[in-house]
């Protein structure tokens, strides 16, 4: 059940607070003075403090009640503290507002309010020790993999690259056939580069055919060799892909463009293990481990009777599915990151912008678009009009947490407009908590943008 500690001297409050909340099941325990309160923060697993400005020793001030706030960030900075102070003048809550507590209300407060605010601010801390619990669980399966395995310097930050690295990683000891498929430029020849890495035919070469890349009277010459005088131009003998690959691995990139006749060859190759090369009747063994990617449904293809049911199979024992940069944000910025190398830094409001871009071209965009933003930097500083993005992919806010942990001016405006001046709702769209974007209010001189 959630708790919150309510640090008030006056035993009325305290109960009020008590019947107020246990209404809704969410449990209250009490403390009287700051040393009780601190005392009970050490002990129990509190979600959130409800603490008095104004203690009996100091009605007018309230300083006892700033030192408790300020006593409670220092020993729990992540704590959500709301202030309940009888002042008349609220400059002083105002001020600790902006220091970090989450919010204020002056007694007698409004019931529907307090309890408006509660809810708000127990969801976000759940989501926030949720999130973080993520991260830190995140961390040791990718420190974990990164002490077993070769990832070949594979950026993974978010989970669905994890997941997928963790499965690489799993079959990439087992000799059989992997299908990498997702959208171009997402990175299926890096799942390639880790599959060999880890295989017991690491020490042999990785070899890669891109199967869209040549004609097709040219890949099946390409893939088995050729021998002299095999066709017109072929002066001499030539070894293909499967000869080159021999104890290694072989990477089919784009296999879904392999010409009928290819495919035929292939299944043989896959089934037997043999082949011949063009124009010769010597059979050859294949000793290689087969990879292969496609950014086509080849399901959809089989349908049409434009791809062998029969090869799908045996190229499909294990199938590898890379998503989209856009259904991994938490990859964007590590990525632009090591694009970037040591040549430039990325200002604030590109890093929004290429957060909230949805890279159609994947990861093969993003480091066309980084290389070509260093070059037009002179300062080594990239900026948004150097990403050369569409209009408008700055300034959007997206309230899945696709945003910088310190957005700038611009950001928080556009967050102000769209949720009409309310703080809270800012806060949420931008990740942040409530305490956190008043800071960034302030230092912005941003006051007059706020719904009060």
């Amino acid at each position: 059940m959630r708790t919150i500690l309510v640090i008030d001297d006056n035993p009325g409050v305290a109960s009020a607070l008590e019947v107020l909340f246990g209404l809704h099941e969410i449990r209250t325990v009490s403390a009287a003075s700051p040393v009780e309160g601190l005392s009970l923060l050490e002990s129990a697993d509190i979600d959130l403090v409800i603490a008095d400005m104004n203690f009996q020793a100091d009605t007018t001030s309230g300083e006892e009640g700033a030192r408790l706030f300020r006593d409670i960030r220092a020993r729990h900075p992540d704590m959500p503290v709301i202030l309940l102070t009888a002042w008349t003048h609220l400059e002083a809550a105002v001020e600790l507002v902006k220091a970090g507590a989450a919010d204020y209300l002056a007694k007698p407060w409004d019931n529907n309010k307090l309890l408006a605010t509660v809810e708000n601010l127990l969801e976000l801390s759940q989501a926030a020790r949720e999130s973080e619990r993520l991260r830190r669980e995140r961390r040791r399966r990718k420190e974990g993999l990164a002490s077993q395995y070769d990832l070949r310097g594979t950026v993974v930050h978010s989970e669905p690259m994890l997941a997928v690295v963790e499965l690489v990683c799993r079959v990439a000891r087992a000799p059989v056939p992997v299908l990498v498929t997702g959208p171009s430029g997402a990175g299926k020849e890096r799942i390639a580069e880790i599959i060999h890495a880890n295989s017991a035919s690491r020490r042999g070469p990785l070899v890669i055919v891109n199967c869209g890349a040549l004609p097709s009277e040219l890949l099946e010459a390409e893939l088995f060799g050729v021998e002299a005088g095999a066709y017109t131009g072929a002066q001499r003998a030539r070894a293909g892909r499967f000869e080159l690959a021999d104890g290694g691995t072989l990477f089919l990139d784009e296999i879904g463009n392999l010409p009928p006749s290819g495919q035929m060859k292939l299944l043989r190759v896959l089934e037997t293990g043999r082949y011949e090369s063009l124009g010769s009747s010597r059979t050859r063994e294949a000793h290689v481990r087969i990879v292969s990617a496609t950014n086509a449904d080849l399901r959809a293809m089989i349908a049409t009777g434009n791809f062998r049911e029969d090869l799908y199979y045996r190229l499909n024992v294990i199938e590898v599915a890379l998503p989209p940069l856009l259904e991994r944000p938490d990859d964007i910025l590590p990525l632009a990151e090591r694009f970037l190398g040591n040549d430039a830094r990325l200002s604030e409001e590109a890093g929004v912008a290429l957060m909230h871009y949805d890279w159609p071209g994947n990861v093969r965009e993003l480091r066309n678009c980084i290389e070509r933003a260093k070059l037009l930097a002179e300062d080594h500083v990239i900026r948004v009009a150097h990403l050369n993005l569409p209009a408008g992919a700055a300034s959007r806010v997206k309230a899945a947490g696709r945003s910088l942990d310190d957005p700038s001016r611009e950001v928080i405006e556009a967050a102000l407009r769209e949720t009409g001046g309310n703080v809270t709702r800012a806060a949420g769209a931008l990740g942040l908590s409530r305490q956190a974007l008043y800071r960034r209010i302030e230092r912005f001189g941003m006051r007059a943008a706020i719904a009060e």
